[in-house]
């Protein structure tokens, strides 16, 4: 059985957003959509006054509605919901395992809204072991020109990653650029000034180790236009710069087997909180 594409719901614009990502990439991919939503768990202080009845109403609505709006604009298109029985964390983590994907809304500048409100989203992010992408709202076509833009490490290639962002590229038909960035240390003699020209040194030895890298990747996609950037300075920034032109970012995490908070790296946080397209966190050992 294909498994389908998760979304995590909570009624905000961005989940609404990364909902009509979610079913557009299904399309790609041959596979339906299962939109979850998890509630909040309510404080035993405050349980007198609420009305679980209500809660539950509202998000069998919200779901259902959402569900109705994705197949209308995509007739055929298997969606599902479901309510998940435990909170936001375990329950998304829980479902994500279901499926090919885990998709949830963001928003920018390093403020995160719903189910990543605070640390709850970041905890998900790491905690799972299937990729997760983040969708803000607008421009979340995935028609949205532009390349596949992959973060990788000559030193320590991710076969996962690179996979993942080959696979993307070949189901949109669309570019793949593989940004690698040297960070070089400044030290006696060589100022920031100097710092171009010692790149430019080593700038052929490095792309030819890239070249050897993606060599398979290339043989294995022959479709996918492949090309590789090297740069001096943050793979973050780099990054997110490159983030202005893609339609999707892909950056490596390493994998958790615990759900002990948020472990995500500093380069991945980087794109994440800046990156204005949709960004895929894939799950490397």
């Amino acid at each position: 059985m294909t498994r389908s594409i998760v979304v995590g719901l909570d009624g905000t614009e961005q989940a609404n957003a990364a909902a009509q990502w979610a079913a557009e990439e299904a399309l790609l991919r041959g596979t339906g959509v299962l939109l979850v939503h998890a509630k909040e768990p309510v404080p035993e202080a405050v349980l007198p006054f609420t009305a679980r009845e209500s809660g539950e109403a509202w998000a069998e609505e919200m779901t259902a509605r959402t569900a109705g709006a994705l197949r209308e604009r995509h007739p055929g298109l298997s969606v599902t919901t479901r309510l998940l029985p435990a909170g936001p964390v375990p329950g998304l983590v829980a479902a994500a395992e279901e499926g090919e994907l885990l998709v949830l809304g963001s928003r920018a500048l390093g403020s995160v809204a719903g189910y990543l409100l605070g640390s709850v989203g970041l905890t998900v992010a790491g905690a799972v072991a299937r990729p997760v992408v983040l969708v803000r709202a607008g421009r979340t076509a995935i028609g949205l020109q532009g390349p596949v833009v992959v973060g990788t490490d000559v030193r320590q290639p991710v076969d996962a990653v690179l996979g993942f962002a080959f696979e993307e590229a070949a189901r949109r038909r669309s570019p793949l650029r593989v940004v690698y960035a040297q960070q070089l240390p400044l030290y006696a003699g060589v100022g920031p000034a100097m710092v171009p020209d010692v790149l430019l040194a080593m700038a052929p030895e490095i792309r030819r180790s890239l070249d050897e890298l993606l060599d398979p990747w290339r043989a294995k996609y022959p479709d996918v236009e492949a090309d590789a950037r090297v740069a001096a300075g943050s793979a973050g920034l780099e990054l997110v710069d490159e983030a202005g032109e893609a339609a999707l970012m892909v950056v490596g995490r390493r994998a958790r087997h615990a759900v002990l908070g948020p472990h995500i790296g500093s380069v991945a946080h980087a794109v994440l909180h800046h990156s204005p397209v949709p960004v895929a966190l894939v799950p490397h050992d």
